[in-house]
């Protein structure tokens, strides 16, 4: 009997850091989202109802805060994300990857701006970008599949300026 309430203590403990943890997350990517593109631990804390102490026992520095947030944006984004069928006729899958993206990008513009601010100095916000550049290699590789065995050796040089065209910085 006591080890099903050590278990349900630890449990509700594990449980209650976790949600801590999901609402410095949504704090950090709120005050993002709102234009405050450098957040401090302090403005993060506030927003999230915690302590600044609670901040940094839940996160050990900016770079693990990055590295959740960084997961959570790609959380959100496969939930946005709609497939596409590789089947449809090409100029069907460029409207609708375009329009994908389009929406996609709109959902993640904050956190990209505010990323690239720190992103030079930040090894954890640039794994992020690499991250998300996979995505979309990913994607292009498996929807234009065809197309891209078609242009033989020059199929890298494809993938490399399309990857680049749907995921370079907005100007």
């Amino acid at each position: 009997m006591d080890g099903v309430d050590v278990v349900g203590r630890v449990d509700g403990r594990t449980a209650r850091a976790e949600r801590t943890r999901a609402a410095i997350v949504e704090a950090h990517l709120a005050l993002i989202s709102e234009g405050d593109l450098r957040p401090t631990g302090e403005r993060i804390a506030e927003r999230a109802g915690i302590s600044l102490r609670t901040l940094w026992t839940n996160f050990k520095d900016m770079e693990t805060l990055f590295e959740a947030s960084g997961a959570e944006v790609l959380r959100q984004q496969d939930a946005a994300h709609r497939p596409i069928s590789p089947g449809l006729p090409l100029a069907k899958r460029v409207d609708a990857y375009c329009r994908q993206r389009a929406r996609l990008l709109q959902l993640i513009a904050p956190s990209a701006r505010a990323a690239q601010m720190r992103e030079p100095v930040s090894e954890q916000l640039h794994r992020n970008k690499l991250k998300h550049i996979e995505r979309v290699r990913d994607e292009v590789e498996e929807l234009f599949a065809v197309e891209l065995a078609e242009a033989g050796p020059g199929r890298e040089q494809l993938v490399h300026a399309l990857v680049w065209a749907w995921t370079r910085p907005a100007r």
